[in-house]
């Protein structure tokens, strides 16, 4: 049977990870991978996090399942994480699962919308986050792009995205990235999410919002009020979120989704379906990341240090933005990249051609995925003017 099978491409940002890995060269720069770097390249283990750990190893009892739903406590944490004191919460029509990360909640999301309506089309920004096409298609759902980032402005087509969006029917789904655009780094501000809502409301569209990055854009309330906003004017949505950056706990695997109903009574049937959809896929989520993250929410003193945690990063990434804008002017690289420091998260797109791409990586060991997307915390003190200079010669030619 196996011998009809022919090999499938590497992911791109993987394939870069592990040439970066074999690359021998002692200046070499990763900015493909999207996790984030502190200065000196490392991605650390929160404190918060660790001392939630020394906790949960000295008082944890069992290693039973934990059910389809997952830690009960995280839900409820993650759930008021997200839409804050709301109504919707307050009335019981939002109803939240644990899942291996976010995502992991994408794909029960996929098989969810599948069960809902099997002609469901999926709507994203052009660009997106590459895996949710992968992730909608592997359910067995169609997949189209609305315009959303301009390349030639480096800013939001938001007029051409009204107007798609003027046009998605009653049943399909639009995905919303809540804060820190991956890839792009252009965010709706909150005047465009009260259109996007009214558009929503008009046509009968579901909106689902991938949270993946909350507190790396304004911070965690800033981050959350398009989400919050939609929670208070539509009907029904889903949400999908992750635990990876704000807490750190990538290799962890903790996410949620989170379903909206228009009524509680409603929001039960939805959850019961989540459930169904869970118990066909991975039966029950893993209990320590999950675990992890309820004991620092439930702690006001590991909340207080996380926050603390989570501000140093936030600021460290804002701070890289004018400082990569000023790095490339003093270099003199050719262009202007002022863009890059209005833009939020980790994530910005460099604007330049694949030539010049394939060139950075084989002559100086620079490793940018082949869209121009490059991490902006993966630069720093020690590799920002190798980075400008190498730029500036390779643009330069």
């Amino acid at each position: 049977m196996f011998n009809q099978l022919q090999p499938v491409p590497t992911d791109p940002i993987l394939g870069l990870m592990t040439e970066y890995k074999a690359d021998t060269n002692p200046k070499k720069v990763d900015l493909s991978v999207g996790v984030y770097k502190n200065e000196v390249g490392n991605t650390p283990v929160l404190a918060a996090v660790k001392k939630a750990e020394e906790y949960r190893f000295n008082n944890e009892q069992s290693k039973a399942y934990l059910g389809m739903a997952g830690d009960v406590k995280f839900n409820e944490l993650m759930t008021n994480l997200l839409f804050g004191e709301s109504d919707a919460v307050n009335s019981g029509r939002v109803k939240t699962a644990q899942t291996p990360g976010g995502t992991g909640a994408l794909r029960v999301a996929a098989e969810f919308i599948a069960r809902c309506n099997p002609s469901a089309k999926i709507w994203v920004t052009n660009p997106t986050w590459a895996n949710h096409i992968s992730i909608f298609n592997a359910a067995g759902l169609q997949v189209e792009e609305f315009p959303y980032f301009d390349f030639e402005t480096m800013g939001l087509k938001f007029d051409q995205t009204i107007e798609a969006l003027n046009k998605v029917p009653s049943g399909d789904i639009v995905l919303l990235h809540a804060c820190c655009h991956n890839p792009s780094g252009m965010d709706l501000n909150i005047q465009q999410w009260q259109t996007v809502a009214d558009i929503a409301k008009k046509q009968g569209f579901t909106i689902l919002v991938d949270s993946a990055y909350q507190g790396f854009g304004h911070g965690l309330n800033e981050d959350a009020a398009g989400l919050r906003l939609l929670a208070s004017q539509v009907d029904e949505m889903i949400v999908c979120s992750s635990c990876s950056k704000n807490f750190g706990l990538y290799r962890d695997r903790v996410g949620a989704i989170s379903i909206l109903g228009t009524s509680s009574a409603k929001a039960e049937v939805a959850f019961s379906v989540i459930l169904n959809v869970v118990r066909a896929i991975y039966s029950m989520p893993p209990a320590h990341g999950a675990d992890i993250v309820a004991t620092i929410l439930s702690s006001k003193e590991l909340t207080a240090l996380w926050h603390t945690e989570l501000d140093e990063m936030r600021t460290r990434i804002n701070g890289l933005r004018s400082f990569v804008v000023n790095k490339f002017k003093e270099k003199n690289v050719p262009g202007n990249f002022d863009f890059i420091a209005n833009q939020n998260g980790m994530f910005s797109f460099l604007g330049i051609d694949k030539e010049y791409i394939t060139t950075l990586k084989n002559d100086y060991s620079i490793y940018i995925v082949g869209s121009s997307r490059v991490s902006i915390a993966g630069v720093n003190d020690s590799n920002a003017d190798y980075l400008a200079e190498s730029l500036a010669k390779v643009l330069n030619k």
